[in-house]
Parts: structure tokens; C-alpha cells; sequence
């Protein structure tokens, strides 16, 4: 009986420890969904001019998997790749300007093939080129080809926003122009919920009208509750590590799945502290972030 009771002990004491190691490796990835917190390499901008493959080297210490691209930093798409994978990360996303759009384009597509990324975004809307109305009109046309150009090559054409996007234009804003104007099934967004709130906006209400349209997500905090606006200003000042700031983002990634989520990057555009340091705080918070 002795035996038999030992046995059935240590049978349960096995079970137990079986039990326990089959969560592990969900209790190690508590990202939120499970998904690999991915980083806008703009933010680390300044460290990878002057050293690209230490800088990764920290990023990939850090904790980061996934990268969204700024620029190669003078390497060709298989080195940087390389770079990548030897610290445990990979590219899925990567940011393009207007004149990348209307020149050599297709140059571009290429390129983010060899760099296996699933997404081109187009990052950032010149003053020059947003003086009107009609101007995002002539945009929609223009991203709408360009969207034709990545669909055939396998790649989602996106695009980012800031606060501008949000000034009205009679009974509309240019957001939601574009959301209508823009192409479902060629043209998705990368919702920046910095610039969505500073504007005055609700990324969750948004998620809410326009399901599925949201497949990566900007994250970054805000430091206060300033009056909403539409004029950009990058150095606002108000730039803020995930998590020290004022945005919900229990409520925001909750509601993400509804709007579409696949990635999401951090990024903060100016840092108060080291950029490695701020985005280390980013990353530790949103690891630990239990929705």
C-alpha cells in the first residue's frame, strides 16, 4: 500500500509539473494575443547611423521580434535581413514617402520582397502635398495603383496617419475620405493611436466602423490630455514609453481584433531618456500586458 501510495504521489506530482510546463511557454510570450512586440526602427534612428548591427543587437536583447523598416542604413536588403535574423528578428513592415510612391516604385517592391516584409506603408503626408482637399483625392487615385502594384507581388499596401488626416473638410475629415476612397481590399491602415487621440479621436470607435481595416497599429504614449489638433508637430513634446502615459491601452488592444490587428510597433517619434532605454520601458510594459 505504501508503494502504491508513493507511486500515485509522485504520478500526481508528475502531472502537476506536465501541467505547469504546458503553460510555460504562454506564460513566457504574454505579449498581447501572443504576438511578437514589434518596433519602428525610426525610433533607434540615431544609434543605427552609427551602429547598425549593435544596435539590433540590443533590440534583439531587449526583447523585440519583429521590426518595422525606416531605411537600410546603407546595407543591401539581404544584409539587413541577416542582421535581423542573427538577433531573432525579423522585418514584417516597412515605411516609404511619397516620392518613393511615384518614383521607381515598382524598384521598392522588389526590395521589400528580398526583405520578406508583408506590409508597404506610406509613412507621411508633406504640407506640400496635403494643401487641399482635392489633393488627398488625387492621393487616393495614386495609392489605389500603387496598391495594384504590391497586391500582384503578394505585399499590403497601408497607410499611416497623424493628426493632419483629422482637420475637416465640410462634413468630412480627410480620414474619412480615405477610408472610403481607398481601395477595402488594396489599401488597409496602420492606425497610429498616438496621432488618432491627440486628434481628438477614438481609435477603438474607429475599429468599430471600419472592421478588419487595421492591420498594424502604432504604439505610443501620450504624456498628457492636450486640446485636441490638427496641426503637426513632431517635437510636441509629448511623447511618452507605453505605459507612462495616458492612453488606455487595455481598451485599445481589447477592441484591436475588431479593427483587425495583426502587428503592432512601437514607436516614439522624440525620447526624453536614451531611445534603447525607452523603448526597453515600451517593450517591458506591453510584454506584461494582459488584456
Amino acid at each position: 500500500m505504501t508503494k502504491r501510495r508513493d507511486f500515485l504521489r509522485n504520478a500526481a506530482v508528475g502531472l502537476t509539473a506536465a501541467a505547469v510546463g504546458a503553460r510555460a511557454p504562454k506564460l513566457l510570450f504574454a505579449n498581447p494575443y501572443g504576438k511578437p512586440v514589434g518596433l519602428q526602427l525610426y525610433t533607434v534612428r540615431d544609434q543605427l547611423d552609427q551602429d547598425v548591427a549593435g544596435t539590433i543587437k540590443q533590440l534583439g536583447a531587449i526583447g523585440y521580434q519583429d521590426a518595422e523598416i525606416y531605411s537600410l542604413y546603407g546595407k543591401t536588403p539581404a544584409e539587413f535581413t541577416n542582421i535581423l535574423k542573427n538577433n531573432g528578428l525579423t522585418a514584417s513592415s516597412g515605411h516609404y514617402m511619397l516620392p518613393d510612391v511615384k518614383t521607381n516604385w515598382q524598384k521598392h517592391i522588389d526590395d521589400a520582397q528580398a526583405l520578406g516584409l508583408q506590409y508597404m506603408v506610406h509613412a507621411i503626408l508633406q504640407p506640400e502635398d496635403r494643401k487641399s482637399f482635392d489633393d488627398y483625392k488625387r492621393l487616393a487615385e495614386l495609392f489605389n495603383k500603387a496598391a495594384e502594384q504590391t497586391h500582384k507581388a503578394g505585399i499590403q499596401f497601408c497607410y499611416h496617419n497623424h493628426n493632419f488626416e483629422f482637420k475637416k473638410y465640410g462634413d468630412t475629415t480627410a480620414y474619412d475620405y480615405l477610408l472610403k476612397a481607398l481601395d477595402p481590399e488594396l489599401v488597409k491602415f496602420e492606425m497610429d493611436c498616438f496621432w488618432v487621440t491627440h486628434a481628438g479621436q477614438d481609435p477603438v470607435a474607429y475599429f468599430r466602423k471600419h472592421p478588419g481595416r487595421f492591420p498594424l497599429l502604432h504604439i505610443k504614449d501620450l504624456k498628457d490630455n492636450p486640446a485636441p489638433t490638427q496641426e503637426f508637430d513632431a517635437k510636441t513634446g509629448l511623447f511618452a514609453p507605453v505605459g507612462s502615459g495616458t492612453i488606455d491601452w487595455k481598451r485599445i488592444f481589447a477592441a484591436a481584433p475588431t479593427g483587425g490587428m495583426k502587428h503592432y510597433y512601437v514607436e516614439q517619434d522624440y525620447c526624453e531618456q536614451p531611445p534603447l532605454e525607452a523603448v526597453k520601458m515600451s517593450y517591458d510594459y506591453l510584454h506584461k500586458l494582459e488584456v
